[in-house]
């Protein structure tokens, strides 16, 4: 069964599968590199791992729209459930089911804070994705951990990992995560949006398919990825 991995910038990808889409970490509007506009989308989920406003973007005006439950951890689903939104609060650990596949939470070590008055409504998660019979592993933002070593175990299709560096890990370390979750496939985000975060994402493939036994595939914004 086909699922389609589509990179829409920055951290943001849309996942489709059997005539279902779910987006994760949608942050579009004001994202230079975004490789969609928010009224294109059409998901029956929005899943977050933090409340950075570069990951949860056009979340609350998707899920107003699509009526599509934003799943996150219980503070900051909790939060966007105030302000308007659909929302199925949840936890590390926790399993979510929603039409047409499910995710389960998983640590990150990120921080996690809302607007300008730095509200701080919970801690990051990743992401375990379930779809059309693939398992794909979302990291969000977070540093190299140990633990990933247990989120392998779950079986990965494919890993979207951080690799810009000051704000998440770097390329040298998202190789030594790609050693500990041992996916299929590989696909670097977060990187080159901003300066801070410029990075050679070729390099980084390189050295995936050197020390591993990965794939890794560089998507450019708009390009996608078929999983059969």
């Amino acid at each position: 069964m086909a699922v389609t991995v589509r990179y829409l910038g920055h951290a943001a990808f849309a996942v489709e599968a059997e005539g279902k889409q779910v987006v994760i970490d949608p942050f579009l509007t004001g994202n230079p590199r975004a490789a969609a506009k928010p009224d294109e989308l059409h998901p029956v989920a929005i899943l977050l791992t933090h409340a950075h406003a570069d990951h949860v973007g056009d979340a609350l005006a998707l899920s107003k729209r699509t009526k599509a439950p934003v799943i996150a951890t219980f503070e900051l689903a909790s939060f966007l459930q105030q302000q308007g939104a659909e929302a199925i609060p949840a936890n590390h650990g926790g399993t979510v089911r929603f039409d047409g596949g499910t995710v389960k939470l998983v640590p990150a070590w990120h921080t996690s804070s809302y607007g300008e008055q730095f509200l701080a409504p919970g801690v990051p998660a990743g992401l375990v994705v379930r779809m059309g019979g693939k398992t794909l592993y979302f990291a969000g933002d977070t540093c190299l951990f140990g633990d990933m070593a247990l989120i392998g175990e779950e079986g990965l299709d494919l890993a979207a990992l951080p690799i810009g560096d000051h704000f998440t890990m770097g390329p040298a370390d998202a190789v030594k995560a790609v050693k500990l979750l041992a996916p299929k496939v590989v696909v670097p985000c977060h990187y080159n949006t901003f300066p801070l975060i410029e990075q050679d994402p070729h390099a980084f493939a390189k050295a995936v398919e050197e020390q591993t036994s990965a794939r890794c595939v560089v998507l450019q914004p708009g390009e996608q990825l078929v999983l059969e």
